[in-house]
């Protein structure tokens, strides 16, 4: 109810665009009287593209339909009998409305509850002056355009008065020429009158013609000046719709369509849609008024016709506002969500650069698509139209001759959608197309890694207007630093990215340095090449993938460790020595392997025979799916605190899976349970490690020449678990 209280509170333009977004469709009324409620449903858990949500979104309806009829039941006296018969219509038309079609009631509340939040959030901001820069530009660019959506508005109405003061001072114009004709006929049929009356009558209607066609001839200049006058007013419309068409469609929306492309990275929800749609919409409406003001005038022009350049400036006009309102409607087809749409072929990076560049006419594709036909749907909560794909598949796929290197997981293709409407009753009819943004087309699972790796390089790194799907082979390091940050946040679901001690980490393992100095890479440039075709030194695997085995690892088993700030993570065997050399026994860190993708380890010191870092056998998913880190950590009785000293229990205690009761189950059998056992080298181990790595003879001796070298094997035997080993124990 709280975003409920704060809406009431816009003022202006704001109230009147939180007003405009209820209807027939949703009264406010019963945003009112239920917010509460409204504001306590778990809307954005319903899918809106998948019919199985329909259940859901079904008991959301009843629900609220209940909700208004409890409410409408509670109220009394006077007035209240009035709101009772209000609310009970409401929840009958709502249950009329959206009983065969509930997943509309939720997309129409979801799109409410969406507004009114931006509308508050803009207006807080424009009040407090706290909010960012980014911000302040946002709300100035915002209030221009609605300047200059004024100033149209104003331009379009002047023009349409001065359209029926024309038209008036015309239709005038013609009686009086009517009226001279009828002088004229007059003047012809004197003939027949005597001489007398025919001279004194012939007197009158000269006179008189005289006046009329003196006035005719100056009324004639005055129109033809109107004329003039009107469609250089026109011009200048014009150019002010032409110059409002610009901002919005080559900057406003290319800068969303950019936000869209970092939103598949995991950037922010790309947002403001529903303004940009209420920006064309108003366009679109002034648009077609001053070309129905211009075919006005045409019609004028061809009903009294008068010597001058009307003709030609009023053609020109309407091929300009034409091209205007066809720009228009072509620019502003777009993918709001990949990849649903209208009539859907996938095309080839070539198909499609021949397509922007028109040099195919029809739609080439390379594959075939399953259920690529859907009929437009008109949402009015929304005021949207729109097409969703549900059962599309992909049947066949045509690759083209790869280049080099490049690998299927890096050829490019892109869904093609198209549509053919008409407007002003079929007056102008449009074939519109557009494209998806860039997919790859894998077919194994174990390509989806790399695939990932060519979609997020070209989301983050792709230039507006771009050739398809031209992108730069090597980028500015904190560029990538960017793009990484932004997906792991998006995987972490939390305000906790990457911080700058993670990105030197990264850069170490990507350019194969030893720098821990930030600066030192914020000039270096990383190839396409160094981030996922070419395998880190030593390793089997590349920079990507070895990053993106981290994420999935965090995502799927760790995400709540790394949000506690439990995992330190991006730490290497050496950097995890140093820090914890000088602590007591019993302090870890957990940190990601470097040797095996996906994999974490948790690294301890200990002094059995010198102060040493041990680093335990690396866990991956397969390890998690069996035992959760935390119970793991639990069962090591030996790690007491996690780096720099919180004490383990208090960091992990909440997530230890409770002790499994020890009564008898039901078939008279009690269930075993699962715990990892840590067993300590000693020295017998190292004894018969050294005797397998055949440093020992069978007597246990060694040449005095080998001392150096087995006391390094010895070092390094100590520094790493010669055991690691699962019990299953019966409790």
């Amino acid at each position: 109810m709280a975003m409920w209280i704060q809406a009431q509170q816009l003022q202006g333009d704001a109230l009147h665009q939180m007003q405009a977004l209820y209807g027939q469709h949703f009264p406010i009324e019963v945003r009112h009287y239920l917010a509460q409620w409204i504001e306590s449903q778990l809307w954005d858990s319903v899918e809106l593209d998948n019919p199985a949500e329909e259940t859901k979104a079904k008991r959301l309806l009843d629900n609220l339909v209940a909700e208004l009829q409890k409410k409408a039941q509670v109220q009394g006296g006077e007035d209240g009998f009035l709101l009772k018969i209000k609310l009970g219509h409401y929840a009958s038309q709502l249950k009329s409305t959206y009983d065969r079609c509930p997943l509309e009631l939720v997309r129409c509340i979801k799109h409410i509850l969406q507004s009114e939040q931006r509308l508050v959030q803009e207006a807080t901001n424009a009040s407090s002056g706290s909010g960012s820069q980014a911000m302040d530009t946002l709300s100035q660019r915002h209030q221009q355009i609605n300047q200059a959506f004024e100033e149209l508005r104003l331009a379009t109405q002047e023009t349409e008065n001065e359209l029926r003061k024309l038209q008036q001072s015309q239709e005038y114009f013609i009686i009086q020429y009517q009226e001279n004709m009828r002088i004229q006929a007059q003047l012809s049929s004197l003939s027949s009158l005597a001489p007398t009356e025919r001279t004194q009558r012939e007197t009158t209607l000269q006179s008189k013609r005289a006046t009329v066609e003196a006035w005719l001839a100056r009324e004639a200049s005055t129109l033809q000046k109107y004329r003039l006058d009107l469609a250089e007013q026109h011009q200048k419309t014009l150019g002010l719709l032409r110059k409002q068409q610009t901002v919005i469609l080559d900057e406003e929306l290319i800068q969303w369509k950019r936000r869209q492309q970092l939103a598949g990275n995991g950037g922010p929800n790309e947002g403001g849609l529903d303004v940009l749609q209420s920006w064309c919409e108003k366009l679109a409406d002034l648009i077609w008024q001053n070309r129905q003001q211009i075919r006005r005038c045409e019609h004028l022009t061809q009903q009294l016709p008068l010597p001058g350049p009307m003709v030609e400036l009023l053609s020109k006009l309407n091929a300009d506002i034409t091209d205007i309102i066809s720009a228009l409607v072509t620019s502003t087809f777009i993918i709001e969500k990949q990849p649903p749409q209208v009539k859907a072929v996938i095309v080839s990076e070539q198909q499609a650069k021949a397509l922007l560049k028109n040099e195919s006419t029809h739609s080439e594709s390379s594959g075939e698509i399953l259920n690529n036909n859907c009929v437009m749907e008109y949402h009015q909560a929304t005021g949207t139209l729109s097409a969703h794909f549900r059962n599309m598949s992909l049947k066949r796929i045509k690759r083209s001759d790869r280049r080099g290197a490049e690998s299927v997981t890096e050829e490019k293709f892109t869904v093609l959608f198209e549509s053919q409407f008409s407007i002003g009753g079929n007056e102008l009819v449009f074939h519109v197309k557009t494209l998806s943004l860039p997919v790859v087309v894998i077919v194994h699972g174990s390509q989806d890694n790399n695939a990932t790796a060519t979609v997020l390089w070209d989301n983050a790194f792709a230039e507006p207007g771009r050739v398809p799907f031209i992108v730069p082979e090597k980028v500015l390091w904190p560029q990538l630093c960017e793009a990484l940050d932004m997906k792991y946040k998006a995987e972490m679901h939390s305000g906790r990215g990457l911080s700058d001690d993670n990105l030197v980490f990264l850069a170490q393992k990507a350019f194969s340095s030893s720098s821990n100095n930030s600066d030192d890479y914020r000039s270096m440039t990383i190839s396409w090449a160094q981030f996922n075709r070419e395998s880190l030194p030593g390793r089997n695997f590349t920079f990507w993938q070895w990053f993106d085995g981290v994420v999935e690892l965090m995502k799927k088993h760790l995400k709540p460790h790394w949000n506690d700030g439990a995992i330190l993570g991006f730490v290497n065997k050496q950097q995890a020595q140093d820090m914890l050399m000088s602590k007591p026994n019993g302090t870890f860190l957990l940190r990601f392997s470097d040797s095996e993708i996906g994999g974490i380890t948790i690294a301890w010191p200990t002094d059995d025979y010198e102060t040493l870092v041990w680093n335990l056998l690396p866990y991956t998913t397969k390890d998690f799916s069996i035992r959760s880190l935390a119970d793991r950590i639990s069962d090591l009785n030996h790690l007491l605190y996690l780096y720099p000293d919180r004490p383990k229990d208090e960091v992990f205690a909440k997530y230890y899976t409770p002790p499994l009761c020890m009564s008898k189950a039901v078939d008279g059998y009690v269930k075993p349970q699962i715990k990892q056992v840590f067993v300590t080298p000693t020295c017998e181990a190292l004894y018969l490690h050294l005797l397998a790595d055949g440093m020992l003879d069978p007597d246990g001796d060694f040449d005095l020449e080998d001392t150096m070298d087995v006391a390094r094997h010895v070092e390094e035997l100590l520094r790493r678990p010669m055991a690691n080993q699962w019990n299953s124990q019966q409790s």
